[in-house]
């Protein structure tokens, strides 16, 4: 359990070198050169010392360490895997952005482990970065709240600030910024697009339940439905990972079920996509001859095999994330705590309008 010293009003304030020592039983001396690797302690105090740290959470003060003349220069995102597209052309944006700031850009990855999420935002806030960006699709229950509270919390205490990346907001009394982008919106256009094109019955492949990013892609798939009077199928939404083995796996799986009952393949992101097309293909189905097929991203490969999709501004949403936070450190009455931005349809040669409604089974 975090141990934080209060104010005269009850509020928690920053831990102080002060606080260390006391906690410790030794001197500000003692403690300041210990933290600083340069004070050749007994071994019984070193511990006592960093011990006091860790159950007092204590991080050396930014804004001291800036009139020292080492002010925060970074900013931080951290991210599940520098291997997804998604992921890597996010942090492209705050990269980008960062320089143009005349800032580092420090990244981490945390494999999706909620331990070394936890680990890598007390290494970006030691760091003094003046944000940590997190980004991507979360299970968002209470468990991730009450983490998430705790990071910013923490953060605000250190100088820094927590901004959520594709992610829903925490609430106005959390000290969080957020930008997402609009997913459900995104998802009602590409459905309308296949309902416009005469398609009623379109196979939603990358079903999660309790993910913000599928639910957020599934409820503009059933609004859409809904706005054009199609009755809506539970058997049509397939559930898998967003990834592009999954996009394989679920078309085969379908196809070897029983004779084909859609016309159409809303894939929940570009790489589900390009497994789906592999699966269809060495069914003896071509895209868009046969069926139709669309994805979610716009990444570099969905123009590769002309695939039509949404456009997520993912550099975008790394370059708004570090635009909001230092905004938000200097000016904290005008900048912004949340911005939703658009998403809209690429068109592209993977839909055919459909003429007879009832498919040729295979």
């Amino acid at each position: 359990m975090v141990r934080r010293a209060a104010s005269d009003n009850g509020e928690p304030r920053p831990t102080t070198i002060r606080d260390v020592a006391a906690h410790a039983g030794v001197s500000v001396a003692t403690v300041s050169r210990i933290l600083s690797g340069n004070y050749p302690s007994a071994p019984a105090t070193r511990t006592r010392v960093l011990r006091a740290v860790r159950e007092l959470d204590y991080v050396a003060n930014a804004h001291a360490r800036g009139l020292a003349g080492a002010s925060s220069r970074s900013v931080a995102i951290i991210v599940n895997s520098v291997v997804s597209p998604h992921y890597a052309h996010v942090a492209q944006g705050v990269q980008t952005q960062a320089a143009v700031e005349g800032k580092l850009c420090i990244v981490g990855t945390t494999g999706g482990d909620a331990e070394r999420e936890l680990a890598t935002v007390q290494l970006m806030r030691q760091e003094h970065a003046e944000c940590v960006i997190l980004v991507g699709n979360v299970v968002a229950d209470d468990a991730y709240r009450e983490r998430m509270v705790e990071y910013a919390r923490a953060l605000a205490l250190a100088g820094s600030r927590l901004v959520l990346c594709g992610r829903p907001t925490l609430g106005p009394d959390v000290p969080a910024l957020v930008v997402e982008y609009d997913n459900t919106g995104g998802a009602h256009a590409i459905t309308s697009h296949l309902l416009s094109a005469g398609h009623r019955r379109i196979l939603f492949l990358g079903r999660r339940d309790g993910y913000s990013t599928q639910e957020s892609r599934i409820a503009g798939y059933r609004k859409a439905l809904a706005d054009h009077h199609v009755p809506h199928d539970p058997g049509l939404e397939v559930e898998g990972t967003m990834e592009r083995g999954e996009g394989y796996r679920m078309i085969r799986e379908r196809l070897a079920a029983g004779p084909r009952d859609f016309t159409a393949v809303f894939a929940g992101n570009d790489l589900i996509a390009a497994g789906a097309r592999q699966a269809l293909r060495e069914h003896g189905l071509r895209v868009p001859d046969d069926i139709s097929l669309v994805g979610f991203d716009d990444l570099p490969p969905a123009a590769d095999i002309d695939l039509t999709t949404v456009h997520v501004p993912h550099e975008e949403l790394g370059r708004t994330a570090v635009r909001m936070a230092l905004q938000r450190a200097r000016d904290k009455s005008g900048a912004p705590e949340h911005v939703m931005l658009g998403t809209h349809i690429v068109i592209r040669d993977s839909v055919r309008p459909l003429i007879h409604a009832d498919p040729p089974a295979r």
